[in-house]
This record gives structure tokens, sequence and C-alpha cells, in this order.
């Protein structure tokens, strides 16, 4: 596995293996209607891959995995999100943002994700972040939970035909990583 800032010229590749992730890895957790509401409120962002904070992750060519994290107030969402807040946070105040993580279902369990977080979470602290959020789904929150994010918050996020998703707001300290407490 290799893992790159993904460009524009990505954002075809990504959303197919974003469909994919969404479509597959949500079953189990939601409806069918839910896993197709999902698609208001997730998706890529273009504003982290021109912020230059988006990665693909790719084996033998092809995109398996993306993910990144932003200095903006937005918490999750794709481009066409409602919501969106493209105010930059002060690295001494608020936490970055991880965002928009997926995973080839193909590839799941593989560590794909591990190395996603472990990238953006050190860019995050290289630019003098000291926390790191995120809104995961409910098959994401082992992942999360096991890279060291705690739950604060369950709640739902609403889409635009009715259904609420689940979702966990969950956050870390990236203090406890740099001086090696937490892997």
């Amino acid at each position: 596995m290799q893992i790159r800032l993904a460009t524009l010229a990505d954002a075809s590749a990504l959303g197919a293996l974003m469909r994919r992730a969404i479509t597959d890895l949500q079953r189990g957790f939601l409806s069918e209607g839910e896993i197709e509401a999902s698609f208001d409120i997730m998706g890529l962002d273009a504003q982290l891959i021109e912020d230059g904070t988006y990665y693909v992750v790719t084996e033998h060519g092809a995109s398996i995995g993306c993910g990144g994290w932003s200095r903006r107030a937005t918490l999750y969402g794709g481009s066409l999100a409602a919501g969106r807040d493209a105010r930059l946070l002060d690295p001494e105040a608020d936490a970055a943002r991880i965002r928009a993580m997926y995973t080839d279902p193909d590839h799941a369990r593989r560590g794909v994700g591990r190395l996603i977080l472990a990238t953006t979470e050190a860019a995050a602290r290289a630019e003098g972040f000291r926390r790191a959020e995120l809104v995961g789904t409910l098959a994401g929150e082992p992942l999360y939970r096991a890279c060291g994010y705690e739950v604060i918050e369950a709640t739902t996020a609403p889409t635009r035909c009715g259904h609420a998703i689940p979702v966990r707001r969950m956050m870390k300290s990236l203090e406890a990583v740099a001086s090696g407490r937490e892997s």
C-alpha cells in the first residue's frame, strides 16, 4: 500500500470507491433507505483536495482507500452537503477535523484506515493541532475507538429525504500520540 495526496484528477475514482464503501460497509448498521439517504451527507469534499489535506491509498495502481483532515470548521459532509463552514480553525483552541474516510470493501480490515488516520493525525499535529475530532458512522466507530478516539456524542445527521443517520462525534488528543503514549 502507498499513500499520497489526492488530486482533483482522482475525484472520479474516489467517488466510485466512496459509493462502494457506503453501500457495502454500512449494511448491518443501516436500513437500505438510510444507506441511500447517506449519500446526502457523505462523499467527496473537493475543498480537502484543494487544501492539500486529502489522501488516497493505492495498491497496484488502484485506489483502495481515502481520507483526510481539515483545518476548516466543517465537521463532516461532501461538497454538496448542507451546513458547510469554510472558516479556518485555530490550532490552539480548536480540534482538527478528520474527514471523509472510506475504504474499498474488498480491502476492509487490512490497515487502510489506520494508515490514513496516522497520516492525517501527523499532518494536523505538524500544523499545531493538539486534538482531532470526527463524525464517524456506526460501521467506522470500532476503527476509531481502536485508534484512541472516544465518543463525545451519539447523535444523528439529518438528510434531505427525512432520514436521520446515526453517527458518533468522537475526539482524540494528538498530544498523547506525539509523546508516544498512544499508537
